[in-house]
């Protein structure tokens, strides 16, 4: 029975998630997916500069690890880059960091709060508990509160 995955921790959501060749039309094009873990690798990795030590210590994971999925991710996109195939950023198993936004639906006041931390219960302006994530900021990984603080970590469809 293999190892169960580790959550590992994804620092950026990226603006963009599809990129395919110029001049060809998606209907004609193959795709390679390219996991957000894979992403926030590479964006460590080459974007950043990091030594893979540093780097997955940031994501929560082993260093062997860390290469392994960095290995896993330029072989995706030279494999693109090669054979003229989009990629599509999506998927894997992670668990966004930083801040995740909310909207309250009665006075349209907008705020931060930080994963980990859970739903908050009203609004910070008005108190109205008629609160939901702000659209933008939907869609993505979640992380929430579980029995004793534990975070949880989905896996994403690929």
């Amino acid at each position: 029975m293999p190892r169960p995955f580790k959550c590992r921790q994804v620092g950026c959501k990226p603006d963009i998630s599809y990129f395919k060749p110029r001049g060809i039309p998606v209907n004609k094009l193959e795709e390679v997916i390219l996991t957000m873990d894979e992403f926030e690798s590479v964006r460590l990795a080459d974007l950043e500069g990091m030594y893979q030590d540093d780097a997955a210590k940031k994501m929560n994971i082993s260093r062997q690890t860390f290469g392994n999925i960095v290995k896993s991710a330029h072989k995706k996109i030279a494999e693109a880059l090669v054979n003229g195939k989009a990629i599509k950023i999506e998927g894997g198993i992670y668990q966004m960091e930083g801040m995740r936004k909310f909207k309250c639906c009665e006075c349209e006041h907008t705020w931060e709060v930080a994963y980990g931390l859970g739903r908050p219960p009203e609004c910070p302006k008005c108190q109205s508990n008629n609160i939901h994530r702000d659209r933008e900021d939907c869609g993505h990984a979640r992380s929430g509160r579980l029995g004793q603080g534990r975070k949880r970590c989905r896996r994403m469809p690929i």
